[in-house]
């Protein structure tokens, strides 16, 4: 048993006011978010006279998502880079209060500061240029502060689990199958090609392997964010960090520009997006050229492909989970087609 809640009915009165160090009172929840994996909960408590918020993360209670997140040790993932990782970047992300793991479960508990009032982002229906930018901006704050940093990128809790590679490259086409079943009636043709081609190369695609810059969120969209927080006090702030890996930084600006952003948004202004983030590397000392970039960019668009197919196939099936995985298909497949992302991996080999 987990020594600490593992449900929001969990979280009382007392046990809140011995976490926060303070009196509370009359403790009530409501759900928030759409996440899959995780359910996210904010917390309506009294104390010193005045209402407060906090926001909370538990596993998904479908068991589908909870067995896949357990599988990829995504939950342990999240509350180590709250507790080691998260205070070392500059990346908005929100204080966090309380964070531990079952290792011997799949329970976990996040209590963290609610940034609202605020803007969710949307994944289906993507974005203006302004908030495009504002993410572009934090994924630096991401890769800036992390790059070579070799206590982060060599952390236990970072490294991905012994055989995880082995067990998505044969479980890939698997998922593939599913997805070409469920989507092939509304996915465009010429994308099913492309997430029909990543699966028959899976395992070039989960094997390969090149040396690690700095840390990466992994599944940098706009679902994991929000905008406009505290009442539009602030910009921008970025949750979901199950994904956290060390890696290279053109996979999350790939995956962003692609699957986050979609091909309204990256036909229009893909090369200013991709200058906003050299210029923010660079005011962080680290300095690309756009060849420099350019083939870890194509491949990194492969991850929107990839997340789409693998998420749909294993994670609890929704109406709104339906258009948003069709959402970042289309738009990680269009890029992916226009950058030749495929002939990119096959170069990489």
């Amino acid at each position: 048993m987990a020594g600490f809640p593992v449900h929001p009915d969990g979280v009382t009165a007392e046990w809140l006011g011995n976490v926060l160090g303070r009196p509370v009172d009359a403790v009530r929840w409501e759900p928030i978010g759409t996440g899959q994996v995780g359910d996210s909960v904010r917390f309506h408590f009294a104390s010193e006279g005045a209402e407060r918020t906090l926001a909370g993360k538990f596993p998904a209670a479908d068991t589908a998502s909870r067995n896949t997140a357990a599988m990829l040790g995504l939950y342990r993932k999240e509350v180590e880079f709250y507790r080691s990782a998260a205070a070392l970047l500059e990346v908005r992300v929100p204080q966090i209060f309380f964070a531990d793991v079952d290792e011997t479960s799949s329970d976990f508990f996040l209590l963290f500061e609610d940034v609202g009032p605020a803007r969710q982002g949307d994944q289906i229906s993507s974005c203006s240029i302004a908030d495009a930018r504002a993410a572009m901006s934090q994924a630096a704050a991401i890769h800036g502060p992390s790059w070579g940093r070799q206590d982060l990128l060599e952390a236990s809790w970072v490294a991905p689990l012994p055989d995880l590679r082995a067990k998505l490259k044969v479980m890939y086409p698997q998922a593939q199958a599913v997805f070409r079943d469920r989507y092939a009636e509304t996915l465009e043709p010429e994308y099913m090609r492309i997430c029909d081609d990543l699966a028959g190369a899976s395992t070039e695609w989960f094997e390969r392997d090149a040396p690690t810059q700095c840390l990466v969120h992994g599944d940098f969209r706009l679902d994991n964010m929000l905008f406009d927080i505290k009442g539009g006090r602030e910009r921008i702030a970025i949750l979901d960090w199950q994904t956290v890996t060390a890696g290279r930084p053109m996979t999350d600006v790939g995956y962003l520009m692609g699957c986050g952003l979609g091909q309204a948004v990256w036909q229009e202004h893909e090369k200013d997006l991709l200058d906003l983030w050299r210029a923010e590397m660079h005011q962080r000392g680290i300095v690309f050229s756009h060849d420099d970039i350019d083939m870890d960019y194509r491949l990194g668009i492969l991850h929107g492909v990839s997340t789409a197919v693998f998420s749909a196939a294993f994670v609890e099936r929704t109406a709104r989970g339906d258009a948003n995985f069709l959402s970042m298909a289309r738009g990680a497949c269009s890029l992916a087609l226009a950058r030749e992302s495929m002939a990119a991996l096959k170069e990489a080999l």
